[in-house]
């Protein structure tokens, strides 16, 4: 289990829970938080115990972004950067709702664009507000600029301005905008919804469009083909099938 100084971590009921827990400092990154949330990370990967994540946030904010104000450690590379645990969550491919409570600012916004599903509360936005201070973005340009519309992506970007919650449903980058009150019962629903079904062929659905972003047609078809036929041998296959002829809810293993 990961060290608790910058996060909660815990999981229940197959479900992995990952809070930040810096509200006084708006959830900004420091290095505790990174140190932490990769081991949350390498526990939500491996544990077969854990089927799907929720990462979410205490207090106000959800995350501020980057802790600009800390002298971080002198780093030894064995904790992971910003960028890095970007490229990590995104390659788990068990399913990660991210439930944003408020303001996803800056290196915030990889949790909740890297992540599948995303539940809003009312009172959220995402936003890049770097250019106001003089900087640049790579979540911004990387994520948001590809997962909205140009035009709309470069007005927020260029403008350091905020996306409020409404205009993420709209655009697609969020599932559901709910009152503030129901946004972890929100989020706890659809993770059991998804625990409805198979987890290694949920994994498997995530697997293969993860790999097969960005490669021509041909390729994606190979490697969807490979995903699904490893997923044939399993046993969560042998009971879904079995369960079905038996007229009765399957009893998923996760094996």
């Amino acid at each position: 289990m990961p060290t608790q100084e910058a996060i909660r971590y815990e999981v229940r009921d197959h479900i992995a829970w990952l809070t930040l827990n810096r509200p006084e400092k708006k959830n900004a990154i420091n290095y505790a938080m990174r140190k932490e949330v990769q081991e949350a990370y390498i526990d939500i990967k491996h544990n077969t115990e854990v089927w799907a994540a929720i990462i979410t946030a205490e207090g106000d904010v959800f995350c501020s972004g980057k802790d600009i104000l800390e002298t971080p450690p002198e780093e030894d590379g064995s904790v992971m950067s910003n960028d890095e645990l970007y490229l990590f969550l995104r390659h788990i491919y068990k399913p990660i709702i991210c439930a944003i409570n408020g303001p996803c600012l800056a290196q915030g916004g990889g949790f909740a664009l890297n992540s599948d599903i995303v539940i809003m509360s009312e009172r959220a936005s995402i936003g890049w507000p770097q250019v106001k201070r003089g900087i640049s973005t790579v979540s911004g340009s990387i994520m948001c600029a590809q997962d909205i519309p140009w035009a709309q992506a470069m007005g927020y970007l260029m403008r350091g301005k905020f996306i409020p919650a409404e205009e993420c449903l709209r655009f697609g980058i969020a599932n559901e905008v709910v009152l503030h009150e129901d946004l972890l019962p929100a989020a706890e629903r659809f993770a059991r919804e998804i625990l409805e079904s198979a987890p290694v062929a949920v994994q498997a659905v995530k697997e293969a469009a993860r790999r097969s972003q960005d490669i021509p047609f041909e390729s994606r078809i190979f490697i969807a083909r490979d995903v699904a036929n490893r997923v044939l041998h399993t046993e969560d296959a042998k009971e879904g099938i079995l369960a079905f002829r038996e007229k009765r809810p399957p009893v998923w293993k996760g094996k």
